[in-house]
């Protein structure tokens, strides 16, 4: 019997790699939702109502809040009085959105049956990352820094039934990132990304208690998720491009891994012990084995520059916002979470 000539045989062999790297994709590709109406700029988080089937994204430099129906996966709404917006909570039981504005420094409160504004609460130029306590309805937003030429910043904690800012935690550094939230304690994380530390604060005491250095590892701390289960404590750099994880009772890193670059936030779902991380042209699926065993699972292509999303797990989905860039077309890019 004549052999197939070597060509088609590495042709095949590749086709069969192709097929099983597609098979075994922690994400599937199912819709994307156009916005046609943006021009370039990036997008900075998501937030979501699953009762009312709603998400909600910050399109920061185009100066609007998204609105979509998860039902239908369309756009039904666009909140356009805002000027640079970046986190967001939705109370669901005040039917209010709480937009973090950087633009003006303030938190901008919205009635989110008419999308009307219905208060705002001043804080300090350059508000940016926030973070939601439920047990006590307190939402600690990031502000000041370099961006509202300070040589430090602020955590200011806001009281969202009372609508009013509480205090300020000062931090010494011009450059703060995001935060995570121990639930069973009173400790809050967050990434001081200008001295390369997670600072450790004390809800109560409003106070540092405690700072924990990663510029051994990689600098320019960015995205945070917490697994409280297990105490690790999840971080992404831009210095290199890594995935780094903290054991959160003492501060030890007790894993690192190369991931992609430019990260703005990471996802983890507790369910399948896994963690989403996206950035510039990928999404990287991490796969947690033991607390101190991770390996990635999957590089799925996303699109440049397309530094936000979203794990619903509820809903087994995905959510990736991609900005307009040259001919591409702004839009977001709804996977299905796979086993």
């Amino acid at each position: 019997m004549k052999k197939p000539p070597a060509i088609f045989v590495t042709v095949m062999v590749l086709f069969a790699l192709g097929l099983q790297s597609q098979a075994a994709a922690p994400l599937k590709l199912i819709q994307t939702i156009p916005l046609p109406g943006l021009h370039d700029g990036d997008f900075d988080h998501f937030a979501v109502d699953l009762q009312g089937h709603r998400l909600f994204l910050t399109a920061e430099e185009n100066s609007a809040v998204e609105v979509f129906d998860l039902t239908t996966n369309k756009l039904v709404h666009t909140i356009s009085d805002v000027k640079v917006p970046h986190s967001m909570v939705y109370r669901a039981d005040l039917k209010k959105l709480f937009v973090v504005d950087g633009g003006p420094g303030e938190v901008k409160i919205y009635d989110s049956d008419s999308y009307k504004p219905i208060g705002s609460i001043k804080l300090k130029e350059d508000a940016d990352s926030s973070v939601f306590d439920p047990s006590t309805k307190y939402m600690y937003v990031v502000n000041g820094g370099d961006g509202a030429h300070m040589t430090y910043s602020f955590v200011s904690v806001i009281d969202t039934t009372a609508a009013k800012k509480l205090v300020d935690i000062k931090i010494d550094s011009d450059s703060v990132e995001a935060m995570a939230l121990e639930q069973s304690g009173p400790r809050l994380f967050v990434n001081i990304t200008g001295k390369d530390v997670v600072g450790v604060i004390d809800r109560g005491k409003r106070t540092m208690i405690s700072t924990w250095p990663t510029a051994q590892v990689a600098k320019h701390l960015v995205a945070m998720k917490f697994d409280e289960a297990d105490h690790r404590l999840f971080v992404t750099t831009r210095n290199p491009g890594k995935l780094i994880v903290l054991d959160s009772d003492s501060g030890k890193v007790v894993s690192s891994l190369p991931t992609v670059e430019k990260s703005d936030e990471l996802s983890y779902d507790a369910s399948q012990k896994r963690i989403y991380v996206q950035g510039n042209n990928f999404i990287d699926v991490f796969q947690q084995g033991e607390a101190d065993h991770y390996a990635l699972i999957g590089r799925v292509p996303g699109a440049f520059s397309a530094k936000t999303a979203i794990l619903i797990p509820e809903l087994h989905r995905y959510y990736l916002a991609v900005p307009h860039h040259g001919q591409r077309e702004a839009g977001v890019r709804v996977y299905e979470v796979l086993p």
